[in-house]
């Protein structure tokens, strides 16, 4: 069995896995293992990496709608205000160049993975700003969603805790149709930028509904920050090898140059 096919494999339940139980973070896998597991150029990683997470944050919408913990107003806010971030951010990935949105996505890597070891309060009944604040934030993470290819959950779920007041339980639920929202809206901007890899995007979101399924069951029994913990640090291992393949490369080359 070729290595890179059972790497990539892995990684794409993975990416279900984390959106299951995390409301987030799996996105973050996906960019990096179509680009070094299955060798894709960055700019059509963003666009499959959009697909497949969109589709698998839609299967999770619905496990997660059917024992009620979505929270529709919030993610009709979110959602809104992030389709438009996630249309435009998609128009701005074909003026970067391959090798800085794979620096750039790296460091975001890094970034979250340091939001995600903060402890996060549970939120209470009533928000803690104002809803036009949370139209701002949703349509900052539409933004970052069309541009690298990412849900933006990581974000997304803070989000609805501090800012609209959501349970944990309730905002790892409701992150997953704005997920679904802001990728569908990215994919489409994206779509004229190149066909889409369908046996490669199929495999993923295959093996990516078996994580979503697998993790939405844990849920409610796995302790979330010990769950966020473990995949922050796994998340930091990949933003370093990421970091590493692509500048390595740069310094071998220039070093010849002298």
């Amino acid at each position: 069995m070729d290595v890179s096919w059972l790497v990539s494999s892995l990684l794409a339940i993975a990416i279900g896995l984390s959106l299951g139980l995390l409301g987030g973070g799996g996105s973050i896998l996906t960019v990096p293992a179509l680009v070094f597991a299955v060798g894709m150029t960055p700019e059509a990683a963003v666009s499959t990496s959009l697909a497949v997470v969109g589709l698998n944050a839609l299967l999770g919408t619905a496990l997660q709608a059917r024992r009620g913990n979505v929270n529709w107003r919030a993610a009709a806010f979110f959602g809104g205000a992030g389709i438009v971030g996630a249309y435009l951010g998609s128009f701005f990935t074909r003026f970067v160049p391959g090798t800085l949105l794979l620096v750039l996505f790296a460091l975001l890597m890094l970034v979250v993975a340091t939001m995600m070891l903060r402890p996060l309060r549970a939120g209470g009944s009533k928000p803690v700003a104002h809803w036009g604040t949370a139209l701002g934030a949703g349509f900052g993470v539409g933004l970052l969603t069309g541009f690298l290819g990412v849900g933006g959950g990581f974000l997304i779920v803070p989000a609805l805790v501090l800012l609209v007041g959501l349970s944990m339980t309730s905002a790892v639920a409701t992150s997953l149709p704005i997920i679904a929202l802001n990728s569908a809206s990215g994919f489409l901007g994206h779509l004229s930028q190149g066909p889409l890899d369908w046996g490669v995007t199929l495999r993923f979101v295959a093996l990516g509904a078996v994580g979503v399924v697998i993790g939405v069951r844990l849920a409610n029994r796995v302790p979330a920050y010990k769950l966020r913990a473990w995949f922050a640090w796994f998340v930091i291992a990949v933003a370093l090898y990421m970091l590493a393949r692509t500048l390595l490369p740069l310094t071998g080359w220039a070093a010849t140059q002298h």
